[in-house]
């Protein structure tokens, strides 16, 4: 007994959530089911609501079982209903028998589930959540104005094959009955929240519309008698073995369809499932949003097709996961699957206890309530796209989306949609620029930290190497922009760098506009390079293998590849400097203290003092001279050999190269300043030899050769100072591009 309370305290709010979830997916899906069977004829009414009772029941317990997302709740859905009934409309008018229709329908149910287990099992699922909004919002609004539309003759009384359009105009075609039944039930529902919040409003209109038939007919006995009565759905007619038999005769049937009939249902069926798959991830997300989990799409798809295959064999209507009623689940306190496998049931249970109140139900009120749920349906946000010029456009594409679907169908709408989407996307792309920022080598620096002389000279020609920044998307829309941004350059400038650090895309046309680059450039005999060129793209593909295909080859003398835009500066500075073919660092000998660029120019009987507070060190390749943290305060002076500095990007972020000293330069100036502890590391590229000043040996430098101390600060405050300088500038052009 313990047991059985604990289970039942831990899934009492799936039992209730599941059972108000019923109250109202149950009267819709019996309404979606007339719907389309009274589209057929208005005598198979009734087995269009045993149609809706049978897709609610086998939706809510096989998609729930295999699916993998908690609350949700599936049943035959207003999409569903709205394909469905064109479908069985374009049928009645090319002559089609009503049971062959019915039997078409059975099999688009079977086609349509199984093109969503396909979908499902081939990943496609999470890609249908990348269909843009406007695409959604007209898709929805279209559905919802087809749906307004079938219910409206319904609504008034008027001919099954009558067009709304006309029946608007034709007064003489209504029955006043079915508005004033139709009228209350639509009141009812729009104004429950106001009377009866915790009672879903689809209860409330069913309960006013029955009232208002039950009121009428006590001044109309032929309201009294369900036989010939077209204001209501009338018996359901298939029950225990009469319901068997209906099932067994149309397999029986369906085998005589011929190939060629089942294959023209391809297009409906791919129609319906993309409908079908859309409401169910739309629901799926709202879901993830209130309850902060992950749906799994493909899975949740591909028991939405086995529930939807299961739903129409049975002889039910397919469906899908419905908003209105998770949202009513997730309300009432539902918290896993088992809230929807409850739907199911207690839908079976309420078809067979409520079997005769369903064949009392007026036609005119559930009509009420598709039309509602049509109304509901419209998405009124894309009217403020209207409220600024830049979003009219986006404005349009709804209204392009709805009207293909009112007009041709709603695969066509969403072709459509999707092919205005992508052209105001290529319209944004286009229209932006791919050119971050524009500099040149005199402006920025690279990661070695040059003498102040060198660094002259770089300010003096660095105006003959430019530098590109590019971003975002480089295809056949933006190439021919970015030529002519570098066509001025291609004439006068020395060496071009193109970082592609940003770049997310380049496809065949902005590769074959590299190459005329790069052919312009070699006229001149001027190298283009390439920096930043990844192997992996966000799309996946090797931005350097593909590059290389398209004619960009790394042999080419004038296409020059290059890790970082650091290091094509680096190599760009080192021609400037024309110290390319200098000898190599190890084969250098050390310098003496006099050629070292901070005492350049310092009195020979200065440095002999200076020097006899040095101490020399050597440290190997790959040692490291200090490390973060480090209390050291010692000033290094290279005498031969290179040195880089790496630290952290933010707190406990990736290593980054900062900055390389070389032969003549000095590091660990500021902590030999502030006196505090290191901020970076600092490694051995190759063999050095340093001069090392200590912080206690120049405190006695100041004590006794006071001169001495006033020049070593001079000219170390004034090499940080340009540095500092040169950063700052480099910092205000970032800013400023």
């Amino acid at each position: 007994m313990r047991e059985l309370s604990g289970a039942w305290m831990r899934h009492s709010g799936d039992f209730w959530g599941g059972f108000a979830a019923m109250l109202v997916a149950l009267p819709a899906s019996v309404a979606f089911g007339v719907t389309i069977y009274a589209a057929i004829d208005p005598h198979y009414a009734a087995f269009g609501a045993l149609a809706g009772v049978l897709g609610a029941m086998a939706l809510g317990l096989i998609a729930p079982t295999f699916g993998g997302t908690d609350r949700l709740i599936t049943a035959p859905c207003a999409p569903a209903a709205a394909v469905l009934s064109a479908f069985a409309i374009e049928l009645v008018k090319q002559g089609i028998s009503p049971t062959s229709i019915v039997l078409l329908l059975t099999v688009l149910g079977i086609l349509t589930g199984g093109l969503q287990i396909l979908i499902g099992f081939l990943g496609v699922g999470r890609l249908i959540r990348f269909i843009p909004y406007p695409v959604v919002s007209g898709y929805l609004s279209g559905v919802g104005l087809i749906i307004i539309g079938s219910q409206l003759p319904k609504l008034v009384g008027a001919a099954d094959d009558s067009r709304w359009y006309k029946v608007i105009f034709s007064p003489e075609l209504w029955d006043w009955r079915g508005i004033a039944i139709g009228g209350a039930t639509i009141v009812a529902m729009l104004f429950s929240s106001r009377i009866a919040r915790k009672i879903p409003g689809t209860i409330v209109g069913i309960a006013c519309g029955a009232l208002t038939y039950a009121g009428l007919a006590m001044f109309d006995p032929s309201l009294a008698t369900l036989e010939n009565n077209p204001l209501v759905i009338g018996p359901l007619g298939a029950t225990g073995e009469g319901y068997i038999t209906l099932i067994t005769d149309r397999w029986q049937q369906i085998g005589e369809l011929k190939l060629s009939q089942v294959g023209s249902l391809f297009t409906s069926a791919l129609t319906l499932a993309v409908l079908l798959s859309i409401d169910t991830l739309k629901t799926c997300v709202v879901l993830d949003r209130l309850t902060r989990s992950r749906h799994d799409s493909d899975r949740e798809l591909a028991a939405q097709g086995l529930a939807n295959m299961t739903a129409s064999v049975v002889g039910g209507m397919p469906g899908a996961g419905q908003m209105g009623a998770t949202m009513v689940n997730y309300s009432s306190g539902a918290k896993t699957r088992i809230s929807g496998v409850v739907e199911g049931l207690t839908s079976v249970i309420a078809a067979l206890l409520l079997g005769s109140f369903i064949a009392w139900t007026p036609v005119a009120t559930l009509s009420g309530v598709l039309i509602v749920v049509g109304l509901r349906m419209i998405d009124t946000d894309p009217l403020r796209f209207l409220e600024s010029k830049s979003t009219v456009i986006d404005f349009v594409v709804v209204l392009a989306v709805v009207g293909v679907a009112l007009t041709i169908g709603l695969i066509a709408a969403s072709a459509v949609g999707v092919i205005l989407s992508i052209m105001l996307f290529l319209r944004e792309q286009v229209g932006g620029t791919v050119v971050r920022r524009k500099s040149f080598v005199g402006e920025r620096s690279s990661a070695w930290y040059r003498p102040e002389s060198e660094m002259r000279i770089l300010e003096k020609k660095g105006h003959s190497a430019v530098i590109f920044e590019l971003q975002g998307s480089l295809f056949f829309g933006t190439a021919q922009q970015l030529y002519r941004t570098l066509e001025p350059e291609l004439a006068t400038t020395e060496y071009l760098i193109l970082d592609l650090q940003r770049v997310q895309s380049v496809d065949v046309t902005a590769a074959h506009m590299l190459n005329l680059v790069r052919d312009a450039l070699a006229e001149r005999n001027v190298p283009l390079l390439l920096s930043n060129v990844r192997e992996r793209l966000p799309s996946g593909r090797d931005l350097r293998e593909f590059l290389e295909l398209a004619g960009l080859r790394a042999d080419d003398e004038h296409v020059i590849y290059l890790p970082t835009l650091e290091a094509a500066i680096e190599w760009v500075e080192a021609r400037l400097l024309g110290d390319s073919k200098k000898p190599d660092a190890d084969e250098q000998p050390p310098l003496e203290l006099h050629e070292i660029e901070l005492f350049k120019g310092s009195k020979p009987d200065t440095l002999v003092d200076l020097e006899a507070c040095l101490e020399k060190r050597s440290y190997k390749a790959g040692e490291t001279i200090f490390s973060f943290g480090d209390p050291s305060n010692d000033l290094f002076l290279i005498r031969k050999g290179e040195v880089k500095i790496v630290g952290s990007v933010g707190r406990g972020g990736a290593m980054k190269h900062i900055a390389t000293y070389g032969r003549g330069d000095f590091l660990g100036g500021q902590a030999f300043l502030d006196n505090r502890q290191r901020s970076n590391d600092a490694i051995a590229i190759r063999d050095c030899d340093m001069y090392v000043l200590s912080l206690e040996k120049f405190n006695y430098l100041a004590d006794q050769h006071k001169r001495i101390a006033l020049v070593l600060m001079t000219k170390l405050a004034r090499l940080l100072s340009i540095r500092l300088r040169h950063i700052n500038e480099e910092l205000t052009l970032m800013q400023d591009n």
